[in-house]
């Protein structure tokens, strides 16, 4: 009976304990630890408002800002978990702010829109097109 309790205490102790690279990689925010880490050091993850350490240990209840390829997102830990699991479960250990998914979609619009007066030519420019663009560039 005291060796369940033990497991059982022991099992709090571990999700009490978890680094925030490992949370980090845990809840699929990045693909391995060790960009999750050179992340945290880069400055690109805030923990409850300040630059931290990868060996932050995290607790429920903070607030994470990271930015994950060009979308900056705002997260609160629910759950920690420091083992890789699946996308659903891993979805259930964060809760974004309304803030940050309306800045995200906002950021999204204005990218597409961006694309819109930025067109990509379908090909590359011949060599007599890329003179003349050379001329016009010049003149």
């Amino acid at each position: 009976m005291s060796k369940g309790n033990t497991q059982q205490s022991k099992n709090s102790q571990d999700e009490l304990n978890v680094r925030l690279d490992k949370w980090l990689w845990a809840a699929r925010f990045y693909k391995t630890r060790s960009v999750a880490r050179d992340m945290v050091q880069g400055g690109k993850v805030h923990y409850n408002g300040q630059r931290t350490k990868p060996s932050k240990i995290v607790e429920v209840g903070a607030v994470i800002k990271l930015l994950q390829g060009v979308d900056e997102k705002v997260v609160t830990i629910v759950k920690v978990l420091d083992k890789r699991q699946s996308a659903p479960i891993a979805q259930t250990l964060y809760q974004e702010t309304q803030a940050s998914i309306e800045k995200r979609e906002a950021n999204a619009i204005a990218r597409k829109n961006n694309s819109f007066f930025a067109p990509h030519p379908d090909r590359k420019p011949d060599k007599k097109q890329r003179r003349e663009l050379l001329k016009m560039k010049s003149s």
